[in-house]
């Protein structure tokens, strides 16, 4: 086979395909028996037969993909072969942009994509500030009283606080928290729900029952022309888009509310918790970040980005990205796959390959600063995804992450008064269990 050949090339010349190595049916079914986790299946998949490897779980071949320039085929350069199909938080977000399809997500997508760059994030910078400076203010109280905390409820706090401001103009209340309370736990629910709709539906009615009526009061109020002390916010976009696009009905708002509201505070908050542990473990780094530059300089913020995107190596925002191969195809690499064929893409196992990342499980911040300290390839890191889906808030929970830690990084340590020993693997990947603290004043 040429090795220079392209996938579209390899395509069009008989005989240059291969089949995808497969997996012996004993590790699966080994794996069934013990009543393994998912992720415990895939990573003893991939070390031991690569980064493109066949099994079945179910009636129709599955192929876990984290090779690089294959996880770019299907992500990035062949979206349109490798589609998603219903979305596992469909329950929750209904016809949100994360789960829509075809020419729906089209037009949902090209609606938001720009509230999250360039003009957009400019125009919410100060929003995500003011939600930093309420969570640096209450945690100088905590430290001033000696008050307990729980990292990840006060993470969860502050990334609810900045989507709330950029969704509506107002800062989060302690009603509206208590009721958006319900997202999460909708979305930890998700993976241990009934198949069936309706079964799944009844046993977290309660929950979306709080969430329907957050929105509904939400969407009521930005319609009445109520402006927060912000100004408009996304949700105004949204009504906006109504008076010229009927397919924007108060149920698809509602959607794209939600969807919001569940990827913009979700998943920064899992990061930042996820940061603080590995701190906890690695102090040195935290000491590194803040000596490399001043206050408000770039070296400081760049130090300070590369202990944010260290962290998403080792917990990426969505742990597996789950695909469908509409037609037949051609990885790169010339494996061959079969329409119907179910992908599984893991930028957690690609993060964590030995053949990109050496010493994978230490956490490194400085593989993000050295020159030649990751591998370029984009499919190497992505743990937003890759191409015409990956994650629209990319930007702003970058920024949010970075702005949080330049505010109580300087001024607090956080002393873990115990820490969770497992993991869980649902829509993210997340620390399973409380993590009290207290705070203490830096040593340096």
């Amino acid at each position: 086979m040429n090795p220079e050949a392209t996938p579209d090339s390899l395509r069009d010349v008989p005989g240059t395909e291969r089949p995808v190595p497969e997996a012996e049916p004993g590790l699966v079914e080994r794996w069934r028996s013990r009543g393994g986790e998912l992720v415990e299946l895939l990573s003893q998949v991939r070390e031991r037969f690569g980064g493109v490897v066949s099994f079945r779980l179910g009636p129709a071949p599955t192929v876990l993909v984290t090779e690089p320039q294959a996880v770019q085929h299907v992500l990035a350069r062949h979206p349109e072969r490798y589609v998603k199909r219903s979305h596992r938080a469909r329950l929750l977000i209904g016809d949100g942009v994360l789960a829509a399809g075809g020419a729906a997500w089209k037009r949902q997508r090209r609606l938001l994509q720009s509230q999250f760059t360039g003009a957009g994030m400019r125009r919410y910078e100060q929003r995500i500030t003011e939600a930093a400076r309420t969570t640096a203010g209450r945690w100088g109280e905590y430290a001033r009283t000696g008050q307990s905390l729980d990292v990840g409820q006060e993470m969860r706090r502050f990334a609810l606080d900045a989507i709330w401001r950029a969704l509506t103009g107002h800062p989060l209340d302690d009603e509206t928290e208590r009721e958006v309370g319900a997202v999460a736990a909708v979305a930890a629910a998700l993976p241990t729900l009934p198949a069936d709709v309706t079964d799944a539906h009844d046993a977290v009615a309660a929950d979306l029952a709080r969430i329907d009526a957050v929105a509904r009061h939400a969407i009521e109020a930005a319609r009445s022309g109520a402006v927060g002390p912000d100004g408009p916010g996304l949700l105004h976009v949204l009504i906006d888009a109504a008076t010229e696009r009927p397919e924007y009905t108060d149920r698809l708002i509602r959607d794209e509310l939600v969807t919001l509201l569940v990827a913009g505070h979700e998943t920064t908050a899992t990061t930042l918790t996820w940061l603080y542990l590995l701190l906890d473990r690695h102090p040195a780094a935290r000491e590194h970040a803040l000596t490399a530059g001043d206050e408000g300089s770039a070296q400081r913020r760049q130090a300070i980005q590369a202990l944010v995107h260290e962290t998403l190596r080792l917990y990426p925002s969505a742990w597996i990205l789950p695909r469908h191969a509409a037609e037949d195809d051609i990885l790169a690499g010339g494996y061959a796959v079969e329409a119907g064929t179910d992908i599984l893409i893991s930028p957690y196992l690609t993060h964590r390959d030995p053949e990109l990342w050496p010493d994978p499980e230490h956490f490194d911040p400085r593989r993000f600063i050295t020159p030649d300290g990751r591998p370029t390839h984009p499919g190497a890191y992505y743990p937003f995804g890759l191409g015409p889906r990956a994650c629209l808030g990319l930007q702003f929970a970058l920024r949010e992450s970075t702005l949080l830690l330049e505010h109580l990084l300087p001024l607090h340590t956080v002393a873990f008064h115990s820490t969770p020993t497992k993991t869980l693997y649902g829509i993210t990947v997340r620390p399973d269990g409380p993590t009290p603290a207290t705070l203490e004043r830096p040593h340096t």
